[in-house]
């Protein structure tokens, strides 16, 4: 490949690849792929690879409709985000009754998760976003480890900014809530919250 694509932004690339430059939409997905592996860790490992190609095979089959090319990764997150939905729909214990905003990724699991964390810390943080809403737990995951603001989170999950800031807020109390059930000590305040989430971020692919 090109060298030179790994210097040119995303918006360059895309509308390079639009022009039918394959070389710029293969370093513009390659760009992205450890995004993907890391926002679908934690939500469905038994079909992370299945999904990730999903979603960048329905990127490749849409990149013309991507009206804001400067705003890619967020464009790539919603499609992930709508696929790991769909895969829940068509999977999951739920199925078509499986609601984003009221459903977790425990309610759809169709088998107990594969131990994820090294240590009882993290993988008791890590459990408890998997027991809030869907919803919720990818506006904290994205927040906290891809370090999305509340436009890119509001792009992502498709609603307005100030909702998307009211579901990060939300989220923490869940989260908090969740790790008190399960005898975690008290987290007070949010540092305490931000600590503990971006201590349990999943490592590279």
């Amino acid at each position: 490949m090109d060298p030179s694509f790994a210097e040119r932004a995303d918006p360059d690339l895309l509308a390079a690849w639009r022009a039918g430059d394959r070389g710029a939409g293969g370093e513009l997905i390659s760009r992205h792929h450890r995004l993907l592996y890391r926002f679908f860790r934690n939500k469905a490992d038994d079909a992370l690879e299945d999904l990730v190609q999903r979603t960048f095979l329905a990127i490749i089959e849409h990149r013309e409709e991507i009206r804001d090319a400067g705003a890619f990764r967020g464009y790539l997150l919603a499609v992930a985000k709508r696929e790991l939905v769909g895969h829940f729909r068509r999977n999951g214990r739920l199925r078509d009754r499986f609601d984003p905003l009221t459903g977790s990724v425990e309610d759809a699991a169709t088998s107990p998760s594969r131990a994820v964390a090294q240590d009882q810390e993290r993988a008791r943080l890590l459990a408890a976003l998997r027991r809030i809403p869907l919803s919720f737990q990818v506006a904290l995951e994205l927040h906290y480890w891809e370090g999305a603001t509340a436009g890119e989170l509001a792009a992502v999950l498709e609603i307005p900014e100030g909702t998307a800031r009211s579901r990060l807020r939300r989220g923490k109390e869940l989260v908090r809530a969740e790790l008190a059930k399960v005898g975690t000590a008290a987290v007070s305040d949010d540092s305490e919250l931000d600590a503990l989430v971006r201590r349990a971020a999943p490592d590279d692919a």
